[in-house]
Order: structure tokens, then sequence, then C-alpha cells
């Protein structure tokens, strides 16, 4: 049993290390003024919910009761992400565009935090 144990946590510390590396070539190549875009701010936080759902994914495969996502919160994330990558096409306004992406990265924020409180509730303390 240790030895799975260790084998699936290797590859979840390899699996968190890849994405904060992409998440720092994100951050390194992006220009300065790129940053003030709300585009930017939900492609990073889409980063994070990617990183969130992949520890999920390991945390399911080591516990015999699963820790399941919000999927409609989720989808919501993805649907304003869309609508604000589309807010030109849509004739949208740049506030509206804003409210849009902070809707994106809300959604993302409290989709992993769900998960996150989850994995704690789950926790086994040692005694």
């Amino acid at each position: 049993m240790a030895d799975s144990r260790s084998y699936s946590r290797r590859w979840t510390v390899i699996a968190s290390a890849l994405l904060c590396c992409g998440l720092g070539v994100v951050v390194l190549y992006t220009r300065r003024n790129a940053f003030f875009s709300p585009l930017a701010v939900v492609v990073v936080a889409a980063i994070g919910l990617a990183a969130v759902l992949l520890q999920l994914r390991f945390y399911n495969r080591g516990h015999s009761n699963p820790v399941h996502a919000p999927a409609w919160l989720n989808i919501l994330g993805v649907g304003f992400a869309l609508a604000a990558l589309f807010a030109d096409f849509l004739g949208l306004s740049w506030q509206i565009a804003e409210v849009v992406a902070l809707g994106a990265v809300g959604s993302f924020a409290i989709s992993s935090a769900m998960i996150l409180h989850a994995f704690r509730k789950n926790r086994t303390v040692p005694k």
C-alpha cells in the first residue's frame, strides 16, 4: 500500500510542477500591459482550476470515497470565460466584459474552494 501511495504522490507532484511551469511561462512571456486585460486574469484562473481538477483526479484514485467537482459551477465559469473571450463579437461593453470575466474567475475560485474543502473534510486525522 505504501508503494502505491508514494507512486500516486509522485505523479501528483510531477503534475503540479508542470502546471506551475505552465503558469510561469504565461507570466514570463506576457507583456506587462496584457495583465490589465480581464482575459489574462481568466487564463490564470483557468490554469489554477486545471491544477485543482488534476489534484482531484489523483485524490480520487487513492481514496474509497471520491470527491466530485461541482460541474454546474465549472460549466458556468466556462460560459463566463467564453463570453469574456468573445465580448467584442457579442457586442458587450468593456464594463460588462470585465464583470463577465470576474464571474468566470469567481466561479473557478468557488469551485476550487469547494473541492479543497472536501479534501480537508475527508482527511483522516492521525491520533
